[in-house]
């Protein structure tokens, strides 16, 4: 049933941001030293004619996105082209209602299409994957709903509830199957936390590149005023949680180097690790034996590791692997596998625990996934796609109303702290770490409360402008 609060989308603006790394960040078999934001404007429209401009941000981290042998830059072309193409379909969708209800109805029945159009079009030598596509989508997704709050002067997260959404959740999401959970008259505002923290936990990534100690220093690192070594950070930014990159297909290497990092987090008094192991293993027994192995050798560092983040290949559905034998050791987190609520359905028939939520998938994917989980007893993450500027603000506000197994991952002021030095003149304790935590009380006002009118960011000439007025 129509709502006066329905919204429809009537205009976007698509500006491409490129930002260059401090040092490098390795994803799977690839380094990243640049990457392109993409930034969207986007307007909506209230039947009374009231109107507001929405912002939605997501790093286009190629290498993480669409890993492949195919050349960078032609990946990155076709990704910067796809969200061109987007931003003018988004501008053209015609359907009104809540930004949950636009959106999905967008993912479900426009997005494919678009997808399958744009890659028999394009001359590239393989398409774009389907998680590609959503992080080129949630720019306008995020933005979709910041627009929302805006257009109502509410926060956007006191929108999620049966006086603004037609829809329940029984609409978008199905139980698992011999379950006695009904989504029936539920709404997000029924998953979401009553008392969202003000701060949180941060996690810092180790990077496979990332250097641990000062006999590793070559003479050529940046001499910016930021640490550079492990230990260096831990004690500026007073950290306790480490999030490890691994390999997946070196076990021995995977080992010292969870053994190395849990030593430095010891000495400096960090308490809690995280595995993540690149989304390369096939086996289970990889990932078991190592487990093992720490348990038997160095008991400290493996009760400090509090989950493990996907070992196995991105496409679930054809890598159905049971992995019961290593969530019976450690909670095991979907992260890439998670595209959506009925992936996250079938990992956990697969045995997994938990679900890493990324905004890069969309806002509303997240919120969706993040309802479905906590109805079946999951265990939730929030993960950075090394986020900056103003892609890092929804980010933490998801952790904080979602509800995680601690904290949050952020790392965008380890790779490039110099890209949100605007931003973080408005929200200091979103852009730095202090005491080992991030801190989000001055997000403030509506929708995301990102308080854009006051941070002072000169933006390029936009890429496209589309207007459906």
């Amino acid at each position: 049933m129509a709502k006066p609060t329905d919204i429809r989308i009537t205009a976007t603006k698509l500006f491409f941001l490129p930002i260059e790394t401090r040092v490098p960040l390795k994803f799977g078999t690839e380094t990243l030293t640049h990457v392109t934001c993409a930034r969207t404007e986007l307007t909506v429209s209230l039947s009374n004619g009231d109107n507001a401009k929405g912002w939605g941000e997501t790093p286009l981290s190629v290498q993480w996105v669409w890993p492949s042998q195919y050349s960078y830059e032609a990946r990155h072309k076709a990704l910067k082209d796809f969200c061109i193409c987007l931003s003018k379909t988004w501008a053209e969708f015609d359907s009104v209602g809540h930004p949950l209800e636009i959106s999905h109805d967008f993912q479900q029945n426009e997005l494919p299409k678009i997808l399958n159009e744009f890659n028999n079009k394009q001359s590239i030598v393989e398409p774009i994957p389907w998680l590609a596509a959503l992080v080129c989508c949630s720019l306008f997704d995020i933005a979709l709903h910041d627009a929302f709050g805006r257009v109502l002067n509410l926060p956007t997260y006191k929108t999620y509830s049966a006086e603004h959404i037609s829809r329940d959740l029984e609409c978008f999401l199905e139980p698992a199957i011999k379950s006695n959970i009904s989504f029936n008259g539920k709404f997000p505002k029924d998953f979401l936390s009553k008392k969202p923290p003000t701060s949180m936990q941060a996690w810092h990534l180790v990077g496979g590149l990332d250097l641990l100690e000062e006999h590793e220093l070559s003479g050529n690192e940046p001499n910016d005023g930021y640490p550079v070594i492990l230990s260096n950070w831990i004690q500026t930014d007073g950290l306790t949680c480490l999030k490890i990159k691994l390999r997946g297909n070196d076990a021995s290497w995977d080992y010292n180097r969870l053994v190395k990092v849990g030593d430095i987090a010891i000495k400096n008094g960090a308490r809690w690790l995280s595995a993540d192991f690149n989304c390369t293993v096939t086996d289970p027994r990889y990932v078991t034996e190592i487990l093992d192995k720490l348990m038997t050798d160095e008991p400290r560092i493996f009760g400090m590791i509090l989950y493990v983040e996907q070992p196995f290949p991105y496409e679930l559905e054809s890598n159905s692997i049971d992995v019961h034998s290593v969530s019976a050791r450690k909670p095991l987190f979907l992260d890439e596998s998670a595209h959506n609520w009925q992936l996250v359905r079938l990992g956990r028939e697969l045995g997994w625990t938990g679900v890493a939520l990324k905004t890069c998938k969309t806002q509303t994917g997240a919120i969706l996934s993040a309802c479905w989980a906590k109805a079946h007893g999951m265990t939730l993450m929030v993960q950075d796609l090394t986020n900056p500027m103003l892609a890092q603000i929804p980010h933490m506000l998801l952790a904080a109303q979602t509800g995680t197994i601690m904290g949050i991952e952020t790392n965008s002021m380890q790779f490039y702290p110099a890209a949100s030095k605007q931003e973080e003149k408005i929200h200091p304790g979103i852009y730095k770490r202090r005491d080992g935590k991030v801190n989000i009380k001055s997000i403030d006002g509506t929708g995301f409360g990102y308080r854009i009118e006051e941070i002072k960011r000169t933006l390029p000439e936009p890429i496209m402008v589309s207007d459906n007025t």
